[in-house]
């Protein structure tokens, strides 16, 4: 019998800023939505709602804002609740393991919110962004 495998893996813009909470222990969550649109009809959009805990989470929602382009890569989840008036309700929703700033650290005319050319990564496992240089050490590295 074959064994199981809940892996995504997203690209899209942030719909709205991300927006941070914590738990009743000090955990941090992290919640936000990303429009990733059909590459064979431009017009066909999906929402997918983005949740992330922790370091990865206070990473997002410092870095991210929105319109950026990012890449998410998680497990998928479908969770049950009972609303405020009793209703049962199913949430769909992707918890982020991975995540990837896209687009252009350079201000003028990116997509809005980028950080790093697929320089700048952070991982749910860990503490800070991996690249902490400033703009202006990226000067000496673009080559026009």
């Amino acid at each position: 019998m074959a064994g199981s495998y809940n892996r995504i893996i997203l690209v899209g813009n942030l719909t709205r800023d991300p927006e941070i909470r914590y738990t009743q222990t000090g955990k941090s969550v992290t919640k936000f939505t990303l429009a990733v649109n059909n590459p064979r009809n431009k017009e066909e959009v999906t929402y997918v709602d983005i949740v992330a805990w922790d370091k990865l989470g206070e990473t997002c929602n410092t870095y991210l804002k929105k319109g950026s382009n990012t890449l998410i890569e998680g497990r998928l989840v479908i969770r049950s609740y009972d609303d405020k008036d009793g209703n049962k309700r199913k949430a769909t929703e992707v918890v982020a393991d991975n995540m990837q700033m896209l687009g252009s650290r350079m201000g003028g005319n990116d997509d809005g919110g980028g950080y790093g050319g697929g320089a700048t990564a952070a991982r749910s496992n860990a503490g800070a962004p991996l690249d902490d240089r400033s703009d202006a050490d990226l000067d000496d590295e673009i080559p026009f």
